[in-house]
Parts: structure tokens; sequence; C-alpha cells
């Protein structure tokens, strides 16, 4: 859509920042609902970028995991009578309907995952960007805003064009992941000068390095089931069973990427954070003991690396082996009970030597922003300052991989925009005449 630099005195003007998965729904949704109250009002979506929806178009692959088909409040950190509040405004059935509406059919993957048919993130991209021009919703690409003020008649959103007068203010930006696709964190400043507060923030959903002195190298792209079992100083925060992928500097997958925001968040505040892996989730330890005992009895002569292999894979075998000085061709009725009691211990509780994670460009997503606490989950509206909504990824909370991040997208934008419609419909009605312009 051509940009228009022209708009800075309109008398109803809701203005989105941000022209992401929230932003985009935000605005559809506020332009159809003045539509539908018959409102004379104009919806105007900036974005600092000279190209929409970079985030989209690298999600799920290049796919765009749209939803999951069961979203629930656990799937998510944050307040979760709240973000059950929010989810149930929007849940996944009417996501695949309005997707539907815009003409992107999903289809269910057996991990539970939805995506769009075409498996191509460029559909859900212009889908949405069809659908805001169809409701006429303004985009003015490029225009990175720098400033959101209260005036009386409502808000004067500066920006690198010029500046624009609104009456209601969405801020969609986004939190801190994938800063070159335009969520650098901003969006908190702005939050912040209006009198919010901002919880710490880390990556999340992002993979882990993990120390040269480990074997994670030889492995590079060998994926298995494991347990992580994450610690922080000495308590257990987290427990959860899923697919790990070694890679050249460390570990990655659903499992890692869903208990990175413990070790990122633990971190940051100084916490002594511990990970551990079970790679043998099936079995307790002491379960683990008897079965290793009786292929010790059964098969004397086979190899140890042989026998491992039984229950994990060939390469993890020989190089956790190999990583705690064990001969892997040794025979598995010889290897000394030291060697026997170190493998055992490593295999159902092997401490990752974590140094760091990859940090904010790799980042699927932020944890932490502004408290939820501080919106009405009924509208997505601002507590501290009426006209003002906030959704999407500057919030604080983030889900699980998956598609439920997506999910909060969809939920926070269209129930923001669709209240911020009706917010100022009900102002311009006769009985609730619009405040003067400044």
């Amino acid at each position: 859509m051509k940009a228009r630099d022209d708009m800075t005195d309109h008398p109803a003007t809701i203005v989105i920042v941000g022209a992401g998965a929230a932003g985009l729904t935000g605005s559809i949704a506020a332009a159809q609902t003045l539509a539908h109250e018959a409102c004379d009002a104009c919806v105007l979506l900036l974005d600092g970028a000279k190209h929409l929806g970079a985030k989209i178009l690298v999600s799920g692959g290049g796919r765009c995991n749209v939803t999951h088909d069961v979203v629930t409040p656990k799937d998510f950190f944050g307040n979760r009578n709240i973000i059950r509040n929010v989810l149930a405004a929007f849940p996944v059935e009417q996501t695949i309907a309005w997707f539907a509406s815009l003409g992107v059919e999903l289809k269910n993957e057996p991990t539970g995952k939805l995506f769009p048919t075409t498996d191509n993130a460029r559909t859900v991209l212009h889908a949405l960007i069809d659908g805001a021009r169809r409701a006429d919703v303004t985009i003015c690409q490029d225009h990175r805003v720098h400033e959101i003020s209260q005036t009386k008649a409502g808000f004067l959103v500066q920006h690198s064009h010029g500046m624009t007068h609104a009456s209601r203010v969405m801020l969609a930006t986004g939190g801190q992941s994938l800063p070159r696709s335009g969520s650098d964190g901003f969006g908190y400043q702005l939050a912040r000068r209006l009198g919010h507060q901002i919880t710490p923030t880390a990556p999340a959903l992002v993979p882990l390095v993990l120390a040269p002195s480990m074997f994670h190298t030889t492995l590079s792209g060998l994926s298995h089931e494991v347990e992580i079992i994450t610690q922080v100083d000495r308590r257990e925060v987290d427990r959860r069973r899923g697919s790990l992928l070694w890679t050249h500097v460390g570990i990655s997958g659903p499992v890692v990427l869903d208990a990175s925001r413990f070790w990122t968040l633990a971190t940051k505040q100084g916490a002594v954070v511990e990970m551990y892996g079970n790679f043998v989730p099936t079995h307790s330890a002491d379960e683990l003991r008897e079965w290793f005992m009786a292929q010790s009895a059964r098969h004397p002569k086979r190899s140890l690396v042989r026998t491992l292999s039984s229950l994990v894979p060939d390469r993890f075998a020989e190089s956790l082996c190999r990583h705690l000085s064990c001969e892997p061709q040794t025979a598995v009725a010889q290897v000394p009970r030291l060697n026997r009691d170190r493998l055992l211990n490593a295999l159902t509780r092997f401490h990752f030597p974590i140094i760091g994670d990859r940090g904010w460009n790799v980042a699927e997503v932020t944890a932490g922003g502004i408290p939820l606490e501080e919106i009405n989950y009924r509208t997505m509206e601002s507590k501290l300052v009426p006209g003002l909504y906030l959704l999407g990824e500057l919030l604080d909370c983030d889900g699980r991989i998956g598609g439920f991040n997506f999910q909060w997208a969809w939920a926070t934008g269209w129930l923001a925009g669709a209240s911020a419609g009706k917010s100022l419909a009900n102002d311009k009605s006769p009985s609730h005449p619009a405040s003067p312009p400044e």
C-alpha cells in the first residue's frame, strides 16, 4: 500500500504502531468494527520497516505455524488467569474461521500445529495485508514512531514523516526478538514513557550454547527424545520432555527452546541455573541400572556402545562414552563398576555446561514485558492510560513453541482492535459527542 504523509490532523483516528501479526490483526478488527458501527473514522497502521511481516515470513521454517489445535493457559508463562480470559475471547476455532474468511485454509499436522495448506508463510502475510486493504486500513510503511504523548483530545504520535493526532493508539511493536525485523524493544520505551512498568526481559525460545569442552560438535544435526530439568538456585523450576537437537554450538530443538526462558531470565537476575538431561526418559535410574545388569548377563561380549545404542542413538552413545573416558568397544560385562556408574548417571542426569544463549538475533520470542495486570483483559486497554491499547509480544506473556505465540497475537490483536473501534464509535455517537480537536 502506498504510504500517506498527510495524516497529521484527522478528527477521529485509530493509530496502530507496528504491522506485525498482532498489529495487522488489530487494524482489521478496528476497521471492521468501525464500519459495522457506521462510524466515520480512520485507521492508520504505522511501521518502521520498508517491507512488512519479516517475523511472519521466517516463522515455522518459512511456513508460518499459525496456531495449535489445542491452546490452553498452561501453554503460556505469565498471569494465567488473565491469559485464560484473553484466549477465551478469540479461541482457536475463531482463528481458523477468521483465516478462512481471509482466504487462508489451514491444515492440522500430527504434532497439533496448524499451517497454511500452501506451506508458505507469504500466504498468511499477503492475506493479512489484503484484509487490511479491503477494510480500508491505511498502511504507512517506513514510518518509524519516535514518541507518543497524551493530549487533551487523545494522543500525538510523532514519526519519521511528521506527526499524527490519534483518538486511540494501539501499541503492537513486538518485543526484542529478531530486532532486524523491527522489534528492537523500542516499544517498551514508548510504554514506559506513558507510565507503564516493564518486567525484566530475556530471550525465549532460543538455542543454548555449550562449553567448547563438550562433544556437541560431533553430534550436530542429531535429534532425539530427552527430558530436561531446570534448577534455579538448586530448586527445580521446570521439567519437560521432547525432542533435543544438537547443534555446532550447543543444543536446540523444541524441548530446549521451551526450557530456555528459565535459563535466560534466571541468569539475567544473577541466579545460579543448572540444566540436566535424562536421555532415557522412559526409565528411572533404578530401572536403567537393572536393564544394564541384565544386558551384561545376557550378552556379556557385546560392546558397550552397541548395548547403549539400543536405548540412544549410536553417535550419541559413542560420544558420551568417549566424553566419560570409557572405551566404546569394551565388552559390556568388562566395564568397570566406576565407569558403569558414571555412564548410568550421565544417561539419566547429564549436566549441560551451558555458557550462554544465541541471543536476540536468534530468539523467537521475548520473555517479560508490560505486566498483564496493567491492562483490562476484556479490551486490552491500558488501566493507566485511557485510549491506549497494548497487544502481542509487548506484553509479559510468552508461549511455548508450536503456534501458541501467534495465537496470542491474533487474540490480543482482535480483542484490542474490536474494543478500540467500539470505544471510538461510542464516543462519536450522539449520546457521546466527540471531544473537540486540540
